[in-house]
């Protein structure tokens, strides 16, 4: 899976950043019963949160491009909790995306789609997934989406 996982963010043009520090009181991962729960990853690109509404002032392709970035934040998290050994890591069991969205916005699944597409891409049949796509009034820090995340670790 090492080799495979690396091979994929390669060819995706993907490097993982150092994984985001907690904005408040918890841990960014927590392993138990060979699961690693990773708390949820905000839209962070080079240290800029992507910020905004969905059906405002954000349309559902940049929703799915925060979502995205989300995931990435899922992998880098994943990585420091295994150590960076992607030989530990099992499958994703299941995500839950939360879209900060207008009551009228529908397109909750498409967004998250963007962490979800992401996820497959980069760690193959292991990557598909059990999930949840959620809309919400608000997020931390006005953050456009946010994803949580449980993956099975040996």
């Amino acid at each position: 899976m090492a080799n495979v996982i690396e091979s994929r963010l390669a060819d995706m043009g993907i490097e993982l950043p150092e994984p985001p520090p907690p904005v408040a009181a918890y841990v960014p991962y927590r392993i138990a019963v060979g699961l690693v729960h990773i708390s949820g990853q905000l839209p962070l690109v080079d240290g800029e949160l992507i910020v905004g509404k969905l059906g405002l002032d954000i349309d559902t392709e940049a929703g799915m491009a925060a979502a995205r970035h989300c995931a990435i934040n899922l992998l880098a998290q994943l990585r420091a909790a295994c150590g960076g050994d992607w030989e530990r890591v099992g499958c994703a069991v299941k995500i839950n995306g939360f879209v900060n969205s207008t009551p009228e916005f529908k397109q909750h699944p498409q967004v998250i789609n963007g962490a979800s597409e992401f996820l497959a891409s980069a760690m193959g049949e292991a990557g598909k997934h059990a999930r949840s796509a959620i809309g919400v009034s608000s997020l931390p820090l006005g953050a456009a989406v946010e994803v949580d995340g449980a993956f099975h670790i040996r």
